[in-house]
């Protein structure tokens, strides 16, 4: 199982004096350290006008860490996809790919906050549509040699033909999940999932139960299954004042930056986000011991091998690990990559074990 870097870039704290530039400075230099620590892979969220998070431009800090490492592949966690052309979106992407010799894991999701679409006057109730077409026009473009044409119900064009094309063919491609309509989607295209463990514990019961519905649905729709991955929040502590302290350091990401932007009002959340109106109620009432391994890596580097280990046994092959979530300082989230490193990744097989050895 491998192991890779992720941030969101969440940053809508109250009494926050970390600016956004700085923020991003510090999540750019994280990513560096990844590669250095041998780390195989970097996951950047893209968010807009600090909602939540304040790295809008995932394609560009990635293409700064390709220009200044070799090994590391270099990943959106997602593309919100709706946002954006799809024509616009494979070129900048294949662009990426030939720059870094074949290094792009491309994710793709339709977000979860109407405040990001608003602004760009992008239809938030009618996303699953868009988000689809979309996703199936982006790899078409990139897999076609010839120039194509499509006439759809979002997006119509004529005799098109991207350049460059990605060196990877095809290039490896995931969906963002919460839902089982993204699973079906991942399953039909042929791609992978990434799921966050706290949603696939309140929407199918774990990581186990996703990981069955994404290969049975594989097999409904006659395509091999692809990579399963999973995100963690992860925080080292070895005695209760410190787990005390990253409890409520996580608590507080869900109460100021994760609940306002999720569509949890049942009187406004469109039908194919139903399901956040359960999982906003329950953010809320969530309390510092209510954190589980559901959700959360909390704990010695003993604990924490011992939670991935169920997770490595439910079939997923990499996940990717978010330090630097809830305001803990750049310090201390290179100091926790590192210890994460040398004494949770040697456990698994993967790049982190020859790269130990």
């Amino acid at each position: 199982m491998e192991f890779g870097y992720f941030t969101l870039s969440d940053n809508h704290y109250e009494n926050n004096d970390r600016s956004s530039n700085q923020f991003v400075a510090d999540i750019t230099a994280e990513a560096l350290y990844a590669d250095k620590l041998g780390m195989h892979s970097a996951w950047i969220g893209e968010h807009h006008f600090n909602s939540l998070g304040v790295l809008s431009c995932p394609d560009l800090v990635l293409a700064y860490v390709a220009a200044n490492t070799k090994r590391i592949r270099l990943a959106p966690a997602v593309t919100v996809t709706p946002l954006h052309h799809p024509i616009r979106v494979a070129e900048q992407w294949a662009t990426l790919d030939l720059l870094s010799n074949g290094r792009v894991d491309f994710a793709a999701g339709r977000g979860y906050d109407r405040r990001e679409y608003e602004p760009f006057h992008v239809s938030f109730d009618d996303n699953q549509g868009i988000f689809e077409e979309g996703l199936e026009l982006i790899r078409r473009l990139w897999e076609a040699d010839d120039r194509i044409s499509h006439h759809g119900k979002h997006y119509s064009f004529d005799n098109v033909r991207i350049t460059p094309k990605p060196v990877q063919r095809p290039l490896p491609t995931y969906v963002g999940s919460f839902s089982k309509p993204s699973i079906e989607l991942a399953a039909r295209l042929g791609c992978g999932l990434i799921v966050a463990p706290f949603a696939a514990a309140m929407s199918y019961g774990g990581l186990k139960q996703v990981a069955d519905l994404y290969h049975e649905t594989c097999a409904k729709f006659g395509k091999k299954p692809q990579r399963l991955m999973c995100s963690y929040f992860t925080h080292f502590a070895d005695n209760k004042a410190q787990e005390d302290a990253q409890r409520t350091r996580q608590i507080r990401y869900y109460k100021e930056c994760v609940i306002p932007a999720l569509p949890g009002d049942p009187k406004t959340a469109p039908p194919s986000y139903r399901y956040f109106v359960d999982m906003v109620d329950r953010l809320g009432k969530v309390k510092p011991e209510d954190l589980t391994e559901n959700s959360v890596l909390i704990g010695s580097s003993a604990r924490i091998t011992e939670i991935l280990k169920k997770v490595e046994a439910a079939g997923f092959d990499e996940v990717i690990l978010y330090f630097n979530v809830g305001l803990k300082p750049h310090g201390q989230v290179k100091d926790e990559m590192a210890r994460f490193m040398a004494e949770v990744a040697p456990a698994f097989g993967g790049a982190a074990k020859v790269n130990a050895a």
